[in-house]
């Protein structure tokens, strides 16, 4: 069997250690003993981006808010369907996974950070959303394993009624609103309908050719 390599680590916000593994051509990101995220599985995190902008139909100049970055599967999607005068911005909490992407999966990030479409921010998704008005036709959301915060115990504030507020105020009108699940959370799509949207709750496979567990995907429009 092919050997597992440890490359990096790096501390998330609340202090637990993030390593970033490799086994053969295949790189991990690992928190204690939970995988958060691998180049095998993907589709869902693809799906988010395509759905999303799917849903905005024909916008002339969309402009979408990615957080956070992860191996970058959301942002290649996106820009891989949007067009040429699309804006998209992308937050990224841990600086170390930006230059975990320009370094040892340069060739996995295949320049997207480089895309003239693309900003970067290295900062909480949530300051970007906080003071925002109308500002962004879609905000994607893959900060954690979902609204459960499993990486970090303040990304639970981006899905309650207050952070929910905050993001429809955010979008423009018909805008919407993408949220990544590792699991279903009945809860939460509640509190979307409670919060002022239409909620579209989508199950997709994690790898792209459908295989692999079922994760969640809320889109969610304010009504």
């Amino acid at each position: 069997m092919t050997p597992l390599e440890l490359l990096a680590t790096a501390r998330a916000p609340d202090g637990e250690e993030l390593r970033l593994m490799r086994r053969g051509g295949d790189f991990m990101i690992v928190l204690d003993r939970n995988e958060l995220m691998n180049t095998r599985m993907s589709g869902s995190e693809r799906a988010l981006a395509t759905m999303a902008v799917e849903r905005l139909g024909n916008r002339a100049a969309p402009h979408l808010l990615i957080g956070g970055y992860g191996m970058g599967f959301t942002l290649r999607a996106a820009l891989g369907v949007l067009g040429p005068n699309a804006r998209v911005t992308v937050a990224e909490l841990v600086p170390e996974i930006v230059d975990w992407a320009r370094g040892p999966m340069a060739a996995l990030t295949a320049g997207c950070l480089d895309d003239p479409r693309v900003a970067l921010t290295l900062g909480d998704v949530a300051e970007a959303i906080g003071p925002a008005r109308a500002a962004y036709d879609a905000i994607l959301l893959d900060v954690d394993n979902g609204p459960d915060g499993l990486v970090r115990a303040d990304n639970g504030r981006l899905y309650t009624a207050k952070g929910l507020a905050a993001a429809k105020a955010a979008l423009k009108p018909a805008g919407v609103l993408a949220v990544w699940s590792a699991a279903k959370d009945p809860k939460f799509g509640a509190r979307l309908h409670q919060a002022g949207f239409a909620v579209d709750e989508v199950g997709v496979r994690a790898r792209s050719n459908g295989k692999g567990a079922r994760h969640t995907i809320w889109f969610a429009t304010p009504r």
